[in-house]
């Protein structure tokens, strides 16, 4: 079977799981009611959004995909008015992400209920994690995705959230003897240093939100950012990681991990962000080679074999093998160095082996190796099921159709990395 065989099935099977109550939602394992976060980015409703952009860089959507994409747009343009989260991944910047894939200049609802939020600290959180009701800074849940968000969106408003993000960013700070560093909300426990909850996240969003808004002092403070990971990383050979977790976590997860999220996959995003904002160097070292060292050390490790148990359970686009093969395109796409195409068709060919199918289309199930039996049910969602693995396959076959010169459906945490010129989805100021 082909990437883009594998690509359509998995969105047939997707598909089969949309359900229908006050607007379209995604039923994972059989639900029998919308959950909570029904509309979210990560989880939910606005995750068909970026799966839709890639079908359609690929071929013409169907009447139904686009009958089902109005619907997404309708539900979201609505629930966004009055919604009180904010975040990327769980709120209105997703829904604003959404909307302008799927319908631009219908985002500016989202937007415009984003800056009534805003406060000087940046964006109360409306989520339950250990009682904390503040701003978080992060990409996924904070401030940082926000502030993203704004800059790829842009439009009215867009460039006094992205100011007013980017200062509480400078504000919430932990100076550390190597730069700086940012904690999922100031006095954390511990410091989750990479992309989706941490310094390599935040700096990425200074840095690109410094370079839109001419603010030489954001663009310095991500420096300061990539300058503490270098203090608390591993440059040993011709690659570069950092811990998952710092103080090392108390939970059963590898020390070092290589995903999108906590791992050098994500935070090579962080150099390419540098290079978007004219920095050349951090600490002396060349930021397109930090990247190429952050991507070396991705596939160096194994990555997409399951070594051992807790080592690469995981093929969505948060924490797996999709995840890291879009990564890959994105570098392939910047710089035309075969060897990240080729990383990338070995997640490609790890998803073709990894398939369950059937008449219904394809699914993947991931594996939880601390539970008896340990194989999880098949998940639809962008960032951890079919959708966002569909995208990734449809795209590595276009990719490898037509070259580097492929279209790109870009997003707000992934933009700066691909050149402005394939890039389909482009914000007036955010080039």
């Amino acid at each position: 079977m082909t990437y883009r065989e594998l690509g359509e099935a998995a969105w047939t099977w997707v598909r089969a799981r949309v359900r229908d109550d006050d607007g379209p939602w995604l039923a994972e394992d059989g639900a029998a009611a919308p959950p909570a976060d029904r509309d979210s980015l990560y989880a939910g409703l606005a995750g068909l959004a970026p799966l839709f952009a890639e079908i359609a860089a690929g071929r013409e959507l169907t009447a139904d995909e686009r009958g089902l994409a109005g619907r997404v747009v309708e539900r979201l343009a609505a629930q966004a008015r009055t919604r009180g989260e904010a975040s990327l991944y769980d709120g209105l910047a997703g829904d604003a992400t959404a909307l302008r894939l799927l319908a631009p200049g219908r985002e500016a609802v989202a937007m415009r209920r984003i800056a009534e939020l805003r406060t000087a600290d940046g964006w109360d959180t409306t989520l339950d994690l250990e009682g904390y009701r503040g701003p978080f800074t992060d990409v996924v849940m904070g401030t940082a995705g926000i502030v993203l968000a704004a800059v790829w969106a842009g439009g009215p408003g867009a460039a006094d959230i992205v100011d007013g993000g980017g200062t509480a960013l400078l504000r919430q700070a932990e100076v550390t003897e190597g730069g700086l560093d940012w904690r999922m909300w100031p006095g954390y426990r511990s410091s989750t240093p990479n992309f989706s909850h941490g310094t390599a996240g935040v700096a990425s969003a200074l840095a690109v939100a410094g370079r839109v808004l001419g603010r030489a002092d954001f663009v310095d403070a991500a420096v300061r950012g990539a300058e503490h990971l270098l203090s608390v990383g591993d440059l040993t050979g011709a690659g570069f990681v950092v811990p998952h977790t710092l103080p090392y976590s108390q939970r059963d997860v590898e020390p070092v991990t290589y995903t999108w999220c906590h791992g050098p996959a994500g935070t090579s995003q962080l150099f390419a962000a540098l290079a978007r904002a004219g920095v050349h160097t951090v600490g002396g070292h060349d930021v397109g080679e930090l990247r190429r060292r952050c991507l070396r050390s991705v596939l160096a490790s194994g990555v997409p074999a399951r070594l051992r148990p807790g080592f690469w359970d995981n093929d969505g686009r948060c924490c797996g093998t999709a995840g890291v093969g879009d990564i890959l395109l994105d570098a392939y796409q910047d710089t035309g160095e075969g060897w990240l195409l080729d990383g990338a068709r070995r997640m490609g060919d790890a998803l073709i082996e990894r398939a369950v199918r059937d008449t219904g289309g394809a699914r993947w199930r991931f594996v939880e190796h601390r539970q008896d039996p340990p194989l999880l049910p098949p998940g639809v969602s962008w960032m951890q099921g079919a959708a966002g693995i569909a995208a990734f396959l449809l795209r590595l076959a276009r990719v490898v159709e037509t070259g580097p010169e492929a279209r790109v459906p870009d997003r707000p945490d992934q933009w700066w990395c691909v050149p402005d010129r394939l890039r389909t989805t482009r914000a007036a100021h955010a080039g």
